[in-house]
């Protein structure tokens, strides 16, 4: 189970771990959920939804 660093938020999805190490880094132990993520990389929660969908749709090994 994975936990947001920020708010406490419990058993992030897979989605929300794969954009975590795909925009941070695949090494991380520390990891957002989108709300958290959004606020520190200054963009919607929006914009990390289409890009995790543009990422799945590359065939990104972190969205499978």
């Amino acid at each position: 189970m994975v936990n947001c660093v920020i708010c406490g938020k419990s058993d992030l999805n897979n989605d929300t771990i794969g954009i975590n190490k795909k925009l941070l880094g695949e090494n991380i132990s520390n990891y957002y959920c989108l709300d958290c993520l959004a606020e520190y990389l200054e963009c919607t929660v929006d914009e990390l939804l289409d890009k995790i969908e543009d990422f799945k749709e590359e065939g990104c090994k972190l969205f499978k």
